[in-house]
């Protein structure tokens, strides 16, 4: 945990954002994977663990933003428990480590509730993504739980987005904690890949490398020979002389902040001349993105100039042709690049996502574009001290897209569909960073792990 001063300023600082009102913060629940006392790993609400810190489920919190109380409701262990746990701390003691002196069994919850709304107070919550707390929420309030995140409160989440984008000292640090593992991650794949072996008998022990460090994934490992299939978590195909392998992947610190690292790695140890192009394309476009990044810039610039940055090298490679300005314009490039930059990151992977994306990435400045692939960048806002982000940009050959962009007769003037035909089964290359925006610019977060083709390929010759 952090002291009990950090969390007792958050709430302080989420109270003056709102004003008036009641503020419930429902933590997660242990969820069974096949019957009740098998349960899958335990991961806390993210807004939950910001405001009130305790890593255990079956907790609420509740604000009151107009007197300034605050409440964790929860109940201890019983002996019946204990037998099987172990002596555990009780709610009292956890909840004074997070400034907060008033605790009360969950069976007081809904009578407290229900006095708030007796009283015409309002009621406050975010959007919930998980089934049973969203159940929790309609019994609490009386709601149809289909009605639920429809209730929720936009103001409030601009609140909670307004202080969990912006990272202290103390968050960064969790972070590169997180990078730390994510560089043995990425030292022990670079060591294992090799022709022959199928892509889990890898992916398994840069897993293990996680768990060795008393550390889990901040989530599921993508790892494969076909980068192309962007969220790829199939990990069953054997690898072979001359593929490249996409590896993106995260770690948590122990107070849950994330890393996410993508690296594209030659099987053989080595690239081949076609890669190289591609990969140093890719590199570049990342350099460029993240040599903009400071304080004022929007990130949808830095993007627009990774895309431009590739479309200028697949035009020299000779798979585009035409100004690259002008295809990037047209969205000629999203044929080989069709997602965003990158995301917020923080305590989620993509950080507060689950709040309203738009409300993270986008504001009355910026909105959302419609065109393919510029749809999907996630943060296109102005970047502000602060942030962490990730910057992640990719070339990709995707047989079914490429097939039905040539058979439409799309964007002809820009793309050399018969050259992008002798790259069908290239796969996919990806690389991304972690990026702080500082006071007056910008810095990649953690240790440098591997990421020229030198680099790569003297990691995997050791």
């Amino acid at each position: 945990m952090f002291s009990p001063e950090r969390y007792q300023e958050r709430r302080e600082q989420l109270r003056k954002l709102i004003g008036s009102g009641v503020l419930l913060f429902p933590g997660n629940n242990e969820m069974p994977m096949n019957y009740p006392a098998n349960p899958y790993h335990f991961r806390q609400d993210s807004s939950f663990l910001y405001y009130f810190g305790i890593d255990e489920p079956g907790l609420t919190g509740i604000i009151d933003a107009d007197n300034g109380s605050e409440m964790i409701f929860g109940d201890d262990v019983a002996i019946e428990d204990i037998i099987w746990t172990g002596p555990l701390p009780l709610l009292a003691d956890k909840a004074e480590k997070v400034g907060i002196s008033d605790t009360r069994p969950v069976s007081e919850l809904k009578k407290t509730l229900q006095g708030y709304l007796s009283d015409d107070r309002p009621l406050l919550y975010l959007p919930q993504y998980r089934q049973d707390i969203i159940n929790m929420v309609a019994e609490l309030t009386g709601q149809d739980y289909s009605s639920v995140n429809q209730s929720s409160s936009e103001e409030l989440a601009r609140a909670v987005i307004s202080q969990r984008s912006i990272k202290s000292d103390e968050e960064v640090a969790e972070i590169e904690k997180a990078l730390d593992i994510s560089w043995e991650m990425y030292r022990t794949a670079m060591r294992h890949i090799k022709a022959g072996l199928h892509e889990y008998e890898v992916c398994g022990k840069v897993q293990a490398s996680v768990l060795a460090r008393d550390s889990h994934l901040s989530f599921p490992i993508i790892f494969s020979v076909h980068g192309e299939t962007l969220h790829n978590h199939s990990h069953v195909n054997m690898m072979e002389e001359g593929d490249i392998v996409i590896m993106d992947s995260g770690a948590e610190s122990p107070l849950h902040y994330a890393s996410d690292i993508t690296r594209t790695i030659p099987v053989s140890g080595e690239f081949t001349r076609r890669q190289k192009d591609i990969y140093e394309t890719v590199l570049q476009a990342q350099l460029d993105a993240i040599e903009m990044m400071k304080p004022g810039v929007l990130n949808l610039d830095c993007h627009l100039k990774a895309a431009h940055t590739i479309a200028a090298g697949l035009t020299s490679i000779g798979l585009m042709k035409g100004d690259p300005g002008d295809a990037v314009e047209a969205g000629a490039h999203a044929l080989f690049f069709p997602h965003g930059l990158g995301h917020m990151m923080g305590l989620d992977v993509h950080d507060m996502e689950g709040l309203n994306e738009d409300l993270v990435g986008y504001d009355e400045n910026v909105t959302r574009s419609d065109q393919f692939g510029l749809a999907y960048l996630r943060l296109a806002r102005e970047l502000e001290p602060g942030f962490v982000l990730t910057v992640e940009p990719g070339i990709y050959f995707i047989p079914e897209l490429i097939d039905r962009w040539k058979d439409e007769g799309k964007f002809s003037e820009f793309i050399d569909y018969h050259e992008v035909g002798k790259y069908r089964t290239f796969g996919g290359i990806r690389i991304e960073d972690d990026v702080l925006i500082t006071a007056s610019g910008h810095r990649v977060l953690g240790k440098p792990i591997a990421k020229t083709v030198d680099e790569v390929q003297k990691w995997c010759s050791e």
